[in-house]
């Protein structure tokens, strides 16, 4: 009797979940099936929107809600708190499977390669998501003592550290922040924030709902100078042909016209100005510089050689993520993804690394939206289909779903369920409602484990 098509996911985040549902919305769902296992690293699933989705877009994060019903799919298992290259490495998942999907992600802070980006205060966007967001592999304490800080770059991560550092402790409160976090925010002593763009209005990498949600925070005053709302033909075509941008640029302009109310948190949108050095005294970051930009025409910019030195004690760089390399996989190291075609691993003769595919920013790298991997996911499958429908998968030599859980028992590897993702949902809610919070969020690997009856 033909057996389901066997399919790892290496990664449980939206990437790999949307994976998984374009397998089974797939013609090979039917007949005879597929058995599909994913495998995360966090006891947790959901990756990026649970550990970087910052915590006051709960709007953002009900995208969990569609992610669920894939993983209450029969068809769908979990294995959480299982890494790939310790717990697991590529031969074994073959030995499993007809084939392996990568979706990791990204979560690291891409390098910024200026003067002074080693001294004490000068941090990454990633990092300081990832306290906020409760992960459990980072530090329980962040240092806020800075009153005036720098944000490098103009994209939506650059927004939410920005937002995350103007508001109060007690705005966020009602999110799902740990105890830790809160304690923290409580001691945040940043009056100013300076967010920086090399470039222009025109050229910003926010999405309009974003940027209009800085204004919603009866704390904090946004405040755009009027001599950085500038276009060039290439920016105005821009415009023209791009809806989003157009409305990015509008909303600045108004915010450049009018009058600096009296909120007491001041977030500066600064454009044109291209960070050269972060200043420093003893190791201690005390400042940044820049140097004024010009449009060039294009759309680009040029430098003008004017530089001001702001005066700023943290800067923040938000200038990208960037993934961890993948053992046993080969690697770009200029764009910090997995080389491919079409969703196919591509090893450096050219040949496809059998039964091997990668989707998500692993693949493409870290731009878009979340719900731009769902397209992503839809090529790579496809492709998987074909090579399955051709004959090319290798097969694997224990392809029971019940070998999988005996070889991490083996192991002694403590992994989570789907059903044990329940138990710490509840558990968190649980710790919520007392407060009145939809849930609070549990921070420490061991008590998630512990939660999620691992």
């Amino acid at each position: 009797m033909p057996r389901p098509l066997r399919v790892a996911i290496v990664g449980a985040g939206p990437a790999g979940i949307y994976a998984a549902d374009a397998l089974l919305k797939s013609e090979a769902a039917s007949d005879p099936g597929v058995s599909i296992d994913l495998f995360e690293r966090m006891p947790a699933p959901f990756g990026l929107i649970r550990y970087g989705v910052a915590p006051d877009h709960p709007r953002i994060k009900g995208i969990v809600t569609a992610l669920h019903q894939v993983l209450d799919k029969p068809q769908v298992r979990l294995f959480g708190n299982v890494d790939y290259g310790t717990d697991i490495h590529l031969d074994d998942l073959r030995s499993f499977y007809d084939a392996v999907v990568f979706s990791t992600g990204a979560m690291a802070d891409r390098e910024l390669r200026i003067p002074g980006v080693e001294l004490d205060g000068s941090l990454g966007a990633a990092d300081f998501a990832s306290w906020y967001d409760g992960h459990p592999d980072v530090p329980r304490t962040w240092d806020l003592s800075a009153e005036k800080v720098a944000v490098l770059g103009v994209g939506n991560v650059a927004l939410d550290i920005a937002r995350i550092l103007a508001k109060t402790a007690e705005e966020l409160l009602p999110t799902e922040i740990p105890p830790n976090v809160h304690e923290g925010l409580k001691a945040n002593k940043a009056l100013e924030v300076h967010v920086f763009g090399r470039r222009g209005p025109a050229q910003a990498k926010f999405s309009p709902m974003e940027l209009r949600e800085l204004d919603h925070s009866p704390n904090i005053e946004v405040i755009v100078n009027p001599e950085d709302i500038d276009y060039d033909e290439g920016s105005i075509a821009e415009r023209r042909k791009n809806k989003q941008t157009d409305m990015v640029a509008k909303t600045l302009e108004n915010w450049a016209i009018r009058d600096v109310g009296d909120r007491p948190h001041k977030l500066f949108l600064h454009f044109f100005e291209a960070p050269q050095e972060i200043l420093g005294t003893d190791g201690k970051v005390v400042g940044l510089r820049t140097e004024r930009t010009e449009l060039d025409g294009t759309g680009n910019v040029k430098g003008t050689g004017r530089t001001t030195d702001w005066d700023v004690q943290a800067v923040y760089r938000a200038v990208g993520y960037l993934s961890d390399e993948l053992p046993k996989l080969p690697w770009d190291v200029a764009t910090g993804t997995v080389p491919d075609e079409g969703g196919r691993v591509i090893e450096e003769g050219g040949t496809h690394l059998s039964s091997t595919y990668v989707t998500g920013w692993i693949r493409r790298g870290p731009v878009g939206l979340i719900g731009h991997t769902k397209g992503d996911a839809n090529e790579t499958i496809a492709h998987l289909l074909e090579d399955h429908a051709a004959g090319r998968l290798q097969t694997p030599t224990t392809p029971a779903p019940e070998a999988v859980e005996a070889f991490l028992g083996e192991r002694g590897v403590r992994f989570t369920t789907w059903e044990g993702w329940y138990r710490l949902d509840a558990a968190e809610k649980a710790l919520g409602e007392p407060e009145g919070r939809e849930r609070v969020k549990i921070v420490e690997r061991d008590a998630m484990l512990d939660a999620s009856g691992a």
